[in-house]
């Protein structure tokens, strides 16, 4: 799982009108529609065919852990696919994003500097260029690492140079021990 993509998915989650189901029975049939089929939501859910369309049928209403978890997951990642688009484009085009973070923040800067690694705890607005990429990222199936680099890239600019206004010899920022990540849009 990756904690800046979890972080950008829960944030456009916030976004919805109606709460995804709660419920086996409803979930797996929301899913099925989705897929188009019992066989789809078999193969994504790691169980058998018979499996789904007894918890279809309600026959099984109580799913194990692990199945629950993956089931939960796959309905979120499908629900209400427009209002999350449109989420995504405020976002990228007009909105921008808030990141909350607590994490470890350092940078590479010219000697005589104190570009220290330290604990810090950051809410910063982010600019929608910034929040286009990292939605443009993880739509691309980027990993954690390059998500966090983006991230990291957006601080630099953002929160160490204050759009340009200083520190323009700082070259790169360290964004590591992630303690706390929520975004928010």
């Amino acid at each position: 799982m990756s904690l800046i993509g979890d972080g950008l998915d829960a944030a456009v989650q916030k976004a919805f009108t109606r709460p995804a189901p709660k419920n086996a029975g409803p979930q797996m049939r929301y899913l099925v529609k989705q897929l188009g089929g019992t066989k789809a939501a078999a193969q994504i859910l790691r169980v058998s065919q018979r499996t789904v369309e007894r918890y279809v049928k309600d026959q099984i209403k109580k799913p194990r852990p692990g199945l629950a978890t993956r089931l939960e997951r796959e309905v979120k990642k499908r629900w209400q696919p427009q209002i999350r688009a449109r989420a995504r484009q405020k976002a990228a085009s007009t909105g921008g994003i808030v990141i909350d973070t607590r994490a470890r923040l350092g940078y590479t800067a010219p000697i005589g500097s104190t570009d220290q690694d330290r604990i810090r705890h950051l809410t910063v607005a982010l600019p929608p260029v910034h929040a286009a990429r990292l939605f443009d990222a993880q739509e691309a199936g980027e990993s954690d690492n390059r998500l966090r680099e983006i991230a990291a890239e957006a601080l630099k600019e953002v929160y160490f140079q204050d759009g340009g206004r200083r520190a323009g010899s700082l070259e790169e920022v360290r964004f590591t021990d992630i303690e706390h990540l929520e975004f928010d849009l």
